[in-house]
C-alpha cells in the first residue's frame, strides 16, 4: 500500500453556495407531494441535527455498553422571499378564498424541498454540485422584524426553523435527507434524476413530452435509476 500523501493538487475540495431551490408541498389527503415550484431568493439552509446521544450503561462496576438515541434531522431556512405555495406551510391561509387576503395562525402543512450547492477544488471552481433533498418538513413560527427605510436600507430576511419526520428506506434506517453528488453519479443518471426533480419542457419539434417537477422518495430514486447506466 502506498504511503499517504497530503495536499495533492486537485484534492483540496470545498463546498459553497446555494441555488436552485425547489418546494414540494405535501397533499395531506393522498399523502403525496404536489408538483415542485421554484423557490427564488433562497439564501441559506442550516442543518442542525439533534439526538444520537450516548447513554452509558454500567454493570458489575464497569461500563457495560453504550446506548445511542435516535437522530433527529432539523434545520433553518432563510430567504428573501418564498413561493405562494409555502404560505400554508407557514401557517397562513386565504380568507374566504379571496386572493390577496391572508390570515395567520392556521394549521401548518408539511413540505419537502431541495437545493443545490457547488463543489470546487484548488484547480476548478466549477467541479460539480450536490443536490440536497429534504423530506417531511414542518416549519415553526419565526420572528420577523420590519424597520423604517433609512439611508442604509436592507431587504427583510425571512427565516424558518424546521423539523422532519424520516421516510422509510429499503435496507436502511429511515431518513429525512438524501444528497446526490454530481461528480460521482453518471451523466445519464444525473440527467434522469434532474429531469424528474426539476421537470422537462415539452418540445414538439424533438418529440419531447413535458413533465412536472416531482419529488422522489429514496426508494423511488433507486427504482428510477436502476436501469440507467
Amino acid at each position: 500500500m502506498p504511503k499517504i500523501k497530503w495536499d495533492e493538487t486537485g484534492k483540496h475540495f470545498y463546498e459553497t453556495g446555494i441555488s436552485k431551490g425547489v418546494l414540494y408541498t405535501l397533499d395531506p389527503v393522498n399523502n403525496i407531494y404536489n408538483k415542485g415550484v421554484a423557490w427564488n431568493g433562497l439564501t441559506s439552509v442550516s442543518e442542525s441535527p439533534e439526538g444520537a446521544d450516548v447513554s452509558a450503561i454500567y454493570a458489575d462496576n464497569i461500563k457495560y455498553l453504550n446506548l445511542i438515541s435516535a437522530e433527529d434531522y432539523k434545520g433553518t431556512i432563510e430567504a428573501y422571499t418564498y413561493p405562494d405555495e409555502f404560505a400554508e406551510c407557514d401557517g397562513s391561509a386565504s380568507l374566504a378564498n379571496i386572493e390577496g387576503i391572508m390570515i395567520g395562525q392556521q394549521t401548518r402543512k408539511k413540505f419537502g424541498f431541495c437545493y443545490t450547492t457547488k463543489i470546487g477544488n484548488d484547480i476548478n471552481d466549477d467541479l460539480g454540485y450536490k443536490i440536497h433533498i429534504v423530506y417531511n418538513c414542518l416549519a415553526s413560527p419565526s420572528e420577523r422584524s420590519y424597520e423604517t427605510i433609512n439611508d442604509s436600507p436592507e431587504a427583510i430576511t425571512f427565516s424558518w426553523e424546521f423539523s422532519t419526520t424520516p421516510v422509510n428506506v429499503e435496507g436502511h434506517k429511515p431518513t429525512a435527507i438524501v444528497t446526490i453528488d454530481s461528480t460521482k453519479l453518471s451523466a445519464a443518471k444525473l440527467k434522469k434524476l434532474e429531469d424528474t426533480l426539476f421537470g422537462v419542457d415539452a418540445d414538439p419539434t424533438q418529440s419531447i413530452e413535458g413533465s412536472d417537477p416531482q419529488l422522489l422518495l429514496p426508494d423511488e430514486i433507486v427504482e428510477l435509476l436502476a436501469n440507467v447506466q
